[in-house]
């Protein structure tokens, strides 16, 4: 029962993962950019719903609604200011921007909220569980966690295979040139694409705040974790990310339970494993099918 405990709290760990890494996903399926500045993102989104939570005693359901559209405002502001720029210049200069950009912020979290760990309180629902079986419970967080994950990779899938914008970001994905001769402004479209990737990771971020302790640094625990369901289920594809982030969290979840040492050990080696014998991933299917 332990071993099929531990396998079922990875499942669940695993949406929260798949929900985390869906923006990072998307980002690199539209516009090939891989956002090293993802982790420190997801971090100050858990930030933003602290400061509204904690200092202005706004119940943290209303604080979802606040900062997922803020996040999605500072992605959009991004990919103009940024991004776009970047991007004329070449591949690699989007890489650097990210790393700079998260350098950045990373610092300005640090001085403006120290080097503390703070959490985002939300009551009964982070105590309360389900009993299953004699031995299994299952928290009432995790089960919403992954339902939210779930649920929003198949809203941002749905959206790019029917809504007009998402098959102009398919488009500019494919074959931004021909897009161009169509009339479609290939920087608006980034644009939007980075606001809803944005919006995710604002909803990864306060999810992150809810579930544990966190603090300015901790952006690079966040971004190994995405980039490596990522990598697991298929760059590009998100429902891939959906399996890489349950892959990830059940090998965390045994390795757990073998030794509590062991749960981010684990969860590296079978990322290394799938790199090595299937580094195309799990499900490579591209963010346009």
């Amino acid at each position: 029962m332990q071993w099929l405990n531990a396998v079922i709290q990875g499942v669940l760990l695993g949406g929260l993962y798949a929900l985390l890494a869906a923006g990072l996903s998307l980002m690199f399926g539209v516009m090939r950019i891989v956002n090293l500045a993802h982790g420190v993102l997801a971090v100050l989104a858990a930030y933003l719903g602290y400061v509204m939570v904690d200092s202005f005693d706004v119940p943290w359901f209303l604080a979802v609604l606040i900062v997922v559209p803020v996040m999605a405002l500072i992605g959009y502001v991004l990919q103009w200011g940024l991004f776009n720029r970047a991007l004329s210049k070449g591949g690699l200069a989007p890489l650097l921007v990210a790393f700079g950009l998260a350098v950045v912020l990373t610092q300005l979290l640090q001085e403006f909220f120290t080097a503390d760990t703070r959490s985002i309180q939300i009551g009964s629902l982070g105590t309360n569980s389900i009993q299953i079986s004699e031995d299994i419970y299952i928290g009432v967080f995790p089960i919403v966690t992954f339902v939210v994950g779930v649920l929003v990779i198949a809203g941002v899938q749905i959206f790019l295979n029917t809504a007009p914008l998402g098959r102009a970001m398919r488009a500019a994905s494919d074959d931004p040139d021909t897009v161009k001769l169509m009339g479609i402004d290939n920087r608006q479209v980034y644009a939007l694409s980075t606001a809803l990737a944005l919006a995710t990771v604002g909803l990864a971020g306060m999810f992150i705040g809810m579930k544990t302790q966190f603090s300015p640094t901790y952006g690079d625990l966040v971004l190994i974790f995405a980039f490596e369901a990522v990598i697991i289920g298929g760059l590009g594809s998100l429902w891939g990310t959906l399996v890489g982030g349950i892959v990830l969290g059940v090998a965390q979840a045994v390795g757990n339970q073998i030794n509590p040492a062991y749960g981010l050990l684990i969860g590296n080696l079978v990322f290394l494993a799938i790199l090595a014998f299937r580094p195309q991933g799990l499900l490579p299917k591209a963010v346009t099918t």
